[in-house]
């Protein structure tokens, strides 16, 4: 037998020991307290009673093979947010992304930028119509401001808002009173994707991934200063440059110029 192999399967015998006599110490807590315990308050306990540390992970993995779990109700965190609004707004859009006249259902979400660690946010609405980007705004920090701006300079451009629906997901800047008070004096109706579903606001989605895909991940910009300036420079060129085939191969703007003139 090789003398690597010998103290290999000395070491390996040790350890199944000490896990075995590790598991009997968890079982004696665990069962000491009516499995009132979970992993962590474990550790703390045998780390208490022990001369040399425990590792949590270590209790973990061992609790989860011994299948041992706290009877106790699991806590559950409020991500409530001040300001918000809890009243449910319904799916009024239901993935029906079509539209026969400009400003008669609208678009909006938030999507995030990564450059070496530093972060750029930026909120978008597009007008279903005919895919035109009405307004966005960027912000180092995914404020309120950020979207109430983009809300304020994107209804400041037309007049008529009669019928108007603005979708967007359940992301706590749409559910906060300022927000829907602004839609409620413009007479705009609101619409809410169901939680967890990314495909009800797809349209806008679908955007975001292109904007990635043709700028971000091409150019690779070195700075949020660069990426910032590209991104003006996308949105310009998506607007008034970019043809669509379901355009008849026009861009938003310059369909939406044709077909209103």
């Amino acid at each position: 037998m090789a003398r690597s192999t010998f103290y290999y399967q000395c070491q390996a015998s040790q350890r199944a020991d000490q896990q075995s006599a590790m598991e009997a110490r968890i079982r004696t807590v665990y069962d000491e307290h009516k499995g009132r315990y979970g992993y962590r308050r474990i550790t703390a306990a045998l780390c208490n009673s022990m001369a040399q540390p425990v590792n949590h992970k270590c209790v973990q993995r061992l609790m989860q093979k011994m299948g041992l779990r706290a009877l106790i109700r699991a806590k559950k965190r409020s991500w409530h947010v001040p300001g918000t609004s809890d009243a449910h707004v319904p799916n009024v859009l239901q993935r029906d992304f079509c539209a026969t006249a400009p400003n008669q259902k609208w678009a909006t979400d938030v999507t995030e930028f990564n450059v070496s660690g530093q972060k750029l946010y930026l909120s978008a609405c597009m007008d279903l119509y005919n895919g035109e980007i009405v307004a966005y705004r960027m912000a180092r920090r995914p404020v309120f401001e950020m979207v109430s701006s983009m809300l304020e300079a994107a209804l400041s451009r037309t007049n008529c808002v009669a019928g108007l629906i603005v979708h967007s997901d359940q992301g706590w800047h749409y559910k906060m009173q300022p927000y829907r008070a602004m839609l409620v004096r413009r007479g705009v109706e609101q619409s809410m994707s169901r939680k967890g579903n990314c495909f009800d606001n797809a349209a806008i989605e679908s955007f975001f991934g292109t904007l990635k895909a043709e700028y971000f991940h091409l150019e690779r910009p070195d700075s949020i200063d660069t990426l910032e300036a590209g991104v003006h420079d996308y949105v310009h060129y998506y607007n008034h440059e970019r043809i669509k085939l379901r355009l008849n191969g026009l861009s938003p703007v310059g369909y939406r110029l044709r077909n209103t003139a």
